[in-house]
């Protein structure tokens, strides 16, 4: 049985990051896969070293007529029982034939582009329940949890982007987007006295953030990574992470940080709010609150057994829900029900 996955996001994301991610730890499995995706070199190379076959496609627009039937020779060239298809473009590409159709929801997408799907599954309990008051039958959309798994590196080099040692450091991670408020995190900085903030993400507003951080006068004690592939070098560096997002359906930042054994703050918008259980395995503020943010950030500093109690019921939560082999364990039972109808 083979499963070909569509991607057609050319950018850099926490979706993206998975997808390869996923891939990689269902080619462990034994799962046999082909990739279709945008043009997309990094990617490319990761999905590659996976040993899946990968190839780019157009991914375009409306207009676009040919990569649907290309992505349907692709597809039977690797006698496809499965196609599935990451977010909307991927899903608007999907070809029919003699395979299964099966797209993968990250967050509360317009579900016309998944007419004619036979299943669809969400990454949160919250998104299966609006699919199916969209009026999807409840046996057809199936919750499957992202999966959180540190890679075995050290952490990162404190003194090569130049970091005191003995400073607290705070990291926050996601692309530099309005989402993902990192003007929050830098208004809260500046409450923080002594600490250094690491941002690791690419997007429109770095131009913006980086004229706030100077604004606020914090920009010595920050540091604006780009993206970057090694992230658990990062997590592993950091004291605390901070994930202030307005808007979130899941939220990876927070099952990363307990994988990696980082206490994390996070804003209550959906996903983190779901996820995190206040006091318990994270610290939970009101969106858009620089100051609640801060006094979390320093409840965290000032209390060396706040920290302690927040990463080992992370752990716990990792283990039992969010581990790699519990996930893949439920995408081989999804893939051999629907390859095999």
């Amino acid at each position: 049985m083979s499963v070909v996955h569509l991607l057609g996001s050319k950018g850099d994301g926490g979706a993206e990051t998975y997808f390869a991610s996923l891939v990689r730890a269902l080619a462990d499995a034994g799962v046999e896969q082909a990739c279709a995706i945008h043009r997309h070199k990094a990617r490319e190379r990761a999905v590659a070293a996976a040993g899946v076959p990968v190839r780019a496609f157009r991914f375009g627009g409306p207009v676009d007529v040919f990569t649907k039937p290309a992505i349907a020779s692709y597809a039977r060239k690797h006698e496809a029982k499965i196609i599935l298809a990451w977010m909307n473009r991927a899903a608007s590409k999907t070809p029919n034939g003699g395979w299964a159709k099966i797209g993968r929801l990250g967050g509360y997408y317009s579900l016309k582009y998944y007419k004619g799907f036979d299943a669809l599954v969400a990454n949160t309990r919250d998104i299966r329940r609006w699919v199916i008051e969209q009026g999807w039958p409840e046996q057809r959309v199936i919750y499957i949890p992202n999966f959180a798994t540190p890679r075995d590196s050290e952490a990162e080099d404190r003194a090569a982007l130049d970091t005191p040692e003995d400073a607290p450091l705070l990291l926050a991670m996601g692309r530099l987007h309005a989402n993902k408020a990192h003007d929050v995190s830098l208004r809260a900085l500046a409450k923080i006295p002594g600490a250094y903030l690491w941002i690791a993400g690419a997007g429109p507003l770095d131009g913006k953030l980086k004229a706030l951080a100077k604004e606020l006068g914090v920009a010595d004690r920050v540091r604006f990574l780009g993206w970057r592939e090694d992230a658990s070098a990062l997590y592993r560096a950091a004291d605390i992470c901070m994930f202030p997002s307005r808007f979130e359906p899941l939220g990876n930042v927070v099952i990363q940080s307990w994988a990696h054994a980082v206490p994390i703050v996070a804003a209550a918008s959906q996903g983190p709010s779901a996820l995190i259980r206040d006091g318990e395995d994270g610290l939970l503020v009101p969106v858009d609150d620089a100051d609640a943010l801060a006094v979390g950030v320093q409840r965290l500093l000032d209390d060396p057994m706040l920290p302690i109690r927040l990463i080992q019921n992370g752990a716990a939560r990792v283990e039992g829900e969010y581990s790699e082999a519990a996930v893949v364990a439920q995408w081989k039972a999804l893939f051999t029900r629907y390859g095999e109808a």
